[in-house]
């Protein structure tokens, strides 16, 4: 999960990192109480790169300007994304730029302080430029002095790019995170440093341990989420798509393998869950049972759900709980359904009530009890299951049940 820049400086300016003096604007006439002096630089808050290139990193000198400059970038849409906030910033004149992070470096299971004399360079370069040093063991100020010097950097600015790097390594630390990036790092004429732009990546399950981080993903995934299941799908670790089929699968391979699999096969997904981990909004322990309760219960409030494609490979806790959840759904949904029939047997449509048709495929000898549980539930109602024994078979059961609703 990664935060907008301003969410970033806030959290760089408790920890000590300089930041510029900024403020958050909500509507262009919010720049009439403005605190900051002028000239100021108005910065448009979104997930995706390139802003300044299209216009969305813009300074001003007058009021005036800043009310007009920001109505632009309100309505100026960025890799397809309209900004909610901006930011508004003091103007900093710099003589010098420089790159530094933190990041996890998975290869080697440390972190990794990272350094250039350079911001914004090509990565083909990054190679020939970024100086790097690997924390082998507990941290101490040694570790960001070392990458100072091997940068090149002496004397106050050695000692102020020191700091910096320890305060990005606290920060790092203390919230869970896969890296904590200042690009530019801006130097004045007279030394001072300052972090002009920064960026964070949270480690995702880590934010059930920081309450602030969970306020702020929730945040972010209703932000994203359709109308329709916002109240289910807000909370999960999924993909959201248009499609008849939603699918369940225990692993993000399984999951992605299997939507490859619709598409090939001509299907069209819906939403998509994973069910392996805690999702990230969740800030209280959860089970695989549990979370596949609640999953069943997004596709089924999912108006465009026709078929769910469970996919479950390999070992699964608590194996025959999972089909007594999977059976109690079917019941569930039979029982609904049968509400829906008028005394003439017309099936009507009341409250969203549907019945998506399930296709099983459950892979693994812990599932085999499973099996054996659901093949009593093939004729239940409209809620009839297909249990199938390879993927290939599932997908293609699902994508044939999908055509034959349509020619209906």
């Amino acid at each position: 999960m990664e935060l907008l820049e301003y969410q970033v400086k806030e959290w760089f300016g408790k920890i000590g990192i300089p930041v510029l003096p900024s403020q958050t604007i909500d509507h262009p006439t919010d720049l009439k109480r403005l605190k900051i002096k002028y000239p100021i630089v108005l910065k448009s808050q979104i997930y995706g790169g390139g802003r300044a290139k299209v216009g969305g990193v813009r300074f001003v000198e007058t009021t005036i300007d800043a009310i007009a400059t920001a109505q632009n970038i309100f309505n100026q849409a960025i890799c397809g994304e309209l900004p909610e906030v901006l930011l508004a910033e003091a103007k900093y004149n710099i003589e010098q730029e420089l790159y530094l992070a933190v990041v996890l470096d998975t290869a080697v299971c440390r972190p990794i302080l990272l350094g250039c004399n350079e911001a914004d360079i090509e990565w083909e370069e990054a190679g020939e430029k970024m100086q790097h040093v690997v924390v082998e063991e507990q941290f101490s100020p040694f570790y960001a002095r070392r990458l100072a010097l091997k940068m090149g950097l002496q004397g106050a600015l050695m000692q102020s790019v020191s700091e910096v790097i320890e305060n990005m390594y606290r920060l790092f630390v203390e919230k869970d995170l896969d890296l904590v990036e200042i690009n530019p790092l801006g130097v004045n004429s007279s030394g001072q440093v300052m972090a002009l732009n920064g960026n964070v990546s949270i480690n995702e399950r880590a934010i059930r341990r920081h309450q602030d981080i969970a306020v702020m993903a929730r945040k972010i995934v209703s932000r994203n989420t359709s109308q329709d299941i916002d109240d289910y799908l807000g909370n999960w670790n999924g993909v959201e798509m248009n499609g008849r089929i939603g699918v369940l699968g225990n692993g993000a391979g399984s999951v992605m393998a299997t939507l490859d699999l619709v598409v090939s096969n001509g299907g069209k997904p819906g939403a998509s869950l994973n069910l392996r981990h805690a999702f990230l909004t969740d800030t209280t322990p959860t089970t695989f049972n549990t979370r596949l309760e609640k999953a069943l219960q997004i596709l089924a409030a999912d108006k465009s759900i026709q078929v769910i494609l469970i996919n479950f490979l390999g070992i699964i806790p608590q194996a025959v709980e999972v089909a007594e959840v999977i059976g109690n759904f079917i019941q569930q949904q039979s029982d609904r359904s049968s509400e829906g029939f008028t005394s003439n047997s017309t099936k009507i449509r009341r409250g969203g009530i549907f019945t998506p048709k399930l296709v099983l495929r459950l892979a693994g000898s812990d599932l085999d009890t499973a099996k054996k549980y659901l093949s009593n539930f093939k004729n239940v109602g409209e809620n009839s299951i297909l249990l199938v024994e390879s993927l290939d078979e599932a997908v293609a059961q699902a994508v044939k049940l999908i055509k034959t609703k349509v020619k209906r």
